[in-house]
């Protein structure tokens, strides 16, 4: 059943392998020591945490300490999707690249990025990503905007792959707010991890996709534009769960 419906996604990877560069597993071994010596960052469940094999890190985006924060949680190099923008200009560049994140070109959908983002779970790699596409621009709160589905079509590709909601509070704003040169590091930041879902798991849940074996099988006598449609239907109601479990968590 988890095959077919991983099949149904029509996604595949470059072919490349995908390893963490030299330089990101140097700095992952000292940068999260620093940032915990310059925020007020406390964690709950963090033993949720998977520490092998990959993982989906999945929450909101309030500002640019959010990525760092990620990593700060899952105590492993992450790697995110991130918009082309942040490849453009040095010394940006140069850490994006290497660092391995994944540029993003929004005019063809993502399709490269996604690519390049089988590579990385298929090498067993922890794969970053905010389902809001962006960081949030709003000014007051609710600061979550709706999430988009690409990271539900990642995890219906890759089943039994665990996706670990993480939750971030509106310190992470304020600690570093859009336009601002000087952080404020006694603001606190309050981060919640919590528990991991695999597609496989959502997918058969009542409350969830809701779907059977039977319905695999009528899924497989259905045509491309047929199936790709039912799919992205399944996209949608997950990608809202998951929007609205991080809500519920505390993202503000």
């Amino acid at each position: 059943m988890l095959d077919e419906i991983s099949s149904f996604v029509g996604l595949e990877g470059t072919g490349k392998n995908f390893s963490t560069p030299v330089i990101y597993r140097f700095l992952e071994k000292y940068v999260p020591s620093l940032l915990r010596s310059i925020t007020n960052v406390h964690i709950s469940g963090i033993d949720k945490v998977p520490m092998n094999g990959a993982a989906i890190f999945c929450g909101n985006h309030l500002g640019n300490l959010d990525p760092f924060l990620k990593i700060l949680v899952a105590q492993r190099p992450i790697h995110f999707m991130a918009k082309e923008g942040h490849f453009e200009k040095q010394p940006n560049r140069f850490v994006m690249i290497s660092t391995g994140q994944i540029q993003t070109f929004r005019e063809r959908g993502g399709l490269d990025a996604l690519a390049r983002a089988v590579d990385v779970i298929e090498s067993g790699h922890c794969l970053g990503i905010f389902p809001e596409g962006t960081r949030s621009r709003r000014e007051e709160r609710p600061f979550l905007q709706p999430g988009k589905t690409g990271f539900a079509r990642l995890s219906a590709r890759f089943p039994n792959v665990p996706i670990v909601p993480i939750a971030i509070s509106s310190g992470a704003r304020e600690f570093m707010k859009p336009g601002s040169k000087l952080p404020k590091p006694w603001k606190k930041i309050e981060i919640t991890v919590g528990e991991p879902i695999t597609f496989a798991e959502w997918i058969s849940d009542k409350d969830g996709g809701n779907k059977n074996e039977e319905w695999v099988r009528e899924m497989s006598n259905f045509d491309e534009e047929r199936k790709k449609e039912n799919m992205k239907e399944l996209y949608r109601r997950f990608t809202d769960q998951m929007m609205e479990t991080l809500k519920f968590m505390g993202a503000p």
